[in-house]
């Protein structure tokens, strides 16, 4: 659900606008059929910085802060999918946005499931990087046991990084995370769930996820009609960031077959 990269923030595009309880933030980028973009847990709009550029060559990009990341409150202090793909579908219908293709990662890509099963007309294309339909155990005893303190250097530099609020803010997200471990019911799409979307759905993991296993993203491919699967070799998770992994070609390779 968390990604180790961590670049700093480049000249911000940014806008705040009131959806429900929250003050959520996105920023814009380039002209064209929108993309909406979405970072993992712990994240923020600056997962995304390595590829903004070329992508927004070609789309304009809908960059978004989910709920309690980067500079988007939280004032409930909880979090689920659900309730972030609601959020990001209020904030598309302020921008007056009907269809959109869009890609996620980790979290990111969980929300897009929720949207996707929610609302499935509206979603042209989408790609779910390191996605799943439901945490398996392994994934929990990491949800349970995450700490700030027992976090790798570069993840809590990350943490740091892409917090905008602070320690105060880090503390709840950690705890948001913690208490994933314990929901059932957020992340728990059948065969048949997903047999209802209508995107074309790219999924993308790799590997050597220890988070979550490559048979997950296989079972996703499976049952979503005319998906795509690409599985990257000796990928962890979260595995673009590899600079051998060609993904802003293959995802707009991807994102412009269907047009």
């Amino acid at each position: 659900m968390t990604t180790t990269y961590a670049p700093k923030q480049s000249n911000t595009r940014g806008h705040t606008v009131q959806i429900n309880d929250i003050e959520m933030y996105y920023e814009e980028y380039g002209v064209g059929k929108p993309l909406v973009l979405l970072h993992g847990f712990g994240g923020c709009i600056q997962n995304w910085l390595p590829f903004t550029a070329r992508l927004s060559e070609h789309h304009r990009l809908i960059v978004v802060d989910l709920r309690g990341h980067g500079h988007s409150t939280n004032p409930e202090n909880k979090f689920t999918h659900r309730e972030a793909a609601n959020d990001v579908y209020l904030l598309l219908d302020r921008l007056g946005i009907g269809h959109f293709s869009a890609m996620g990662i980790s979290s990111g890509a969980m929300t897009l499931l929720h949207m996707a099963t929610s609302q499935p007309k509206r979603i042209d294309a989408m790609a779910l990087i390191s996605a799943t339909t439901h945490f398996p155990d392994q994934a929990r005893v990491i949800m349970r046991r995450a700490s700030f303190d027992v976090m790798p250097a570069e993840v809590q530099e990350m943490y740091r990084e892409y917090a905008k609020r602070g320690d105060e803010q880090i503390s709840q997200l950690i705890a948001q995370f913690n208490a994933l471990g314990e929901n059932h019911d957020d992340m728990n799409f059948t065969e048949q769930d997903l047999s209802t979307i209508t995107a074309r759905t790219l999924v993308v993991h790799g590997d050597r996820d220890r988070f979550l296993p490559v048979e997950i993203s296989v079972s996703i491919y499976r049952s979503i009609p005319d998906a795509a699967l690409w599985i990257i070799p000796g990928g962890e998770h979260a595995p673009i960031y590899d600079p051998i992994v060609p993904f802003t070609s293959t995802a707009l390779r991807f994102l412009e077959e269907g047009r």
